[in-house]
């Protein structure tokens, strides 16, 4: 008797999910992942029959990652970066099932970013520019920030120089640098270096000028 009454409840519990249409969920431009960090994030649908069922119709996953057929859960550790765009379809138990597609977006950024703020150029005496850095990371970097200006014959000139703590998911707006220089053409280099300590992370983000600035 037990079990009968289970069974009637279970078949109107049934009835009720799908008298719901079948419908996904989530936001077409889904959470950043970061290159080479461990990233999940759950597709979720509501209404149909349960349990449902998850598949990649379209497009491509960025590299090391996979969707769950059964959870809806999108994991893995990207290996490449760049927008990813693809079509996932979900379908319910009913036969014939029923089935809802949505088109998603994923972009793999970088942990550590720097970009030039003011693209290094020639001063009336030397070479100045500056960056800008963004951490986007949950952990705190131990930063170290070196500008330099190469010449034709291999000898460096340090532009300019930082170490400091950079807070994770924050941003540096500018850091300037400039140096007064020999007369010569110059190949500007910015090199950053973040390290975790806690958990022995090295993160690196490097830019070079694409052509050589003569001074005078």
């Amino acid at each position: 008797m037990a079990g009968l009454l289970l069974g009637i409840l279970a078949g109107i519990s049934a009835a009720q999910e799908v008298g719901a249409p079948l419908a996904i969920t989530t936001e077409r431009t889904l959470p950043k992942a970061i290159l080479s960090a461990k990233y999940e994030t759950k597709l979720t649908a509501t209404g149909g029959l349960p349990p449902r069922t998850w598949e990649l119709i379209a497009g491509r996953l960025p590299p090391g990652m996979n969707l769950d057929p059964v959870s809806g859960v999108l994991s893995g550790a990207p290996t490449e970066l760049g927008q990813f765009r693809f079509a996932v379809e979900v379908s319910d138990s009913q036969d014939p099932p029923d089935t809802r597609t949505r088109e998603f977006t994923l972009a793999v950024i970088s942990a550590l970013v720097v970009e030039w703020k003011t693209v290094p150029a020639v001063t009336a005496d030397g070479i100045a520019g500056s960056v800008r850095l963004a951490n986007h990371t949950a952990n705190d970097f131990d930063l170290t920030m070196i500008i330099v200006a190469v010449n034709e014959i291999g000898k460096a000139f340090v532009l300019g120089y930082q170490h400091f703590i950079f807070a994770a998911q924050t941003t540096v707006p500018e850091i300037p640098f400039s140096a007064s220089l020999p007369q010569g053409d110059y190949t500007v280099h910015a090199d950053a270096i973040a390290e975790v300590p806690e958990n022995n992370s090295i993160y690196r983000a490097r830019l070079q000028t694409s052509e050589p600035l003569a001074t005078h």
